[in-house]
């Protein structure tokens, strides 16, 4: 199995200090680009690691469509933000992260597991 990061260029040196640091080399590649422009390399896990959580709710969609897209049959997207529990009542750093993503971003948010999915199953 194969994976793949996707970012900036500018994280490339950081990827690889950690993936070489850790002897990765082999199993992990780093593909420079914006995910928003650029197509999404196709590879067997794609990991959006606090992503999400930045973007307004068509954005995200895009993005969740971008990586099914990518992956092939039986491939995988790792997603993982301060994600709030179903309920709204447990998470209190996931609901604080999410009034955090309100003020400096111009649209972004933290959802619950419940809602990854459904827009995961929709993409």
């Amino acid at each position: 199995m194969r994976g793949g990061g996707f970012d900036l260029p500018v994280v490339a040196p950081i990827f690889d200090d950690y993936v070489n640091a850790n002897g990765l080399q082999d199993r992990l590649r780093f593909h420079a680009g914006d995910f928003f422009k650029d197509p999404l390399p196709s590879t067997d896990v794609l990991v959006m690691g606090h992503i999400l959580h930045d973007w307004n709710l068509p954005q995200k969609r895009e993005l969740l469509a971008k990586c099914h897209a990518a992956l092939p049959p039986g491939g995988c997207l790792i997603v993982y933000d301060a994600i709030i529990d179903d309920a709204r009542r447990h998470n209190a750093f996931g609901l604080l992260m999410s009034l955090n993503m309100l003020i400096e971003t111009t649209g972004g948010f933290d959802y619950t597991g419940a809602q990854c999915c459904e827009w995961m199953r929709d993409a």
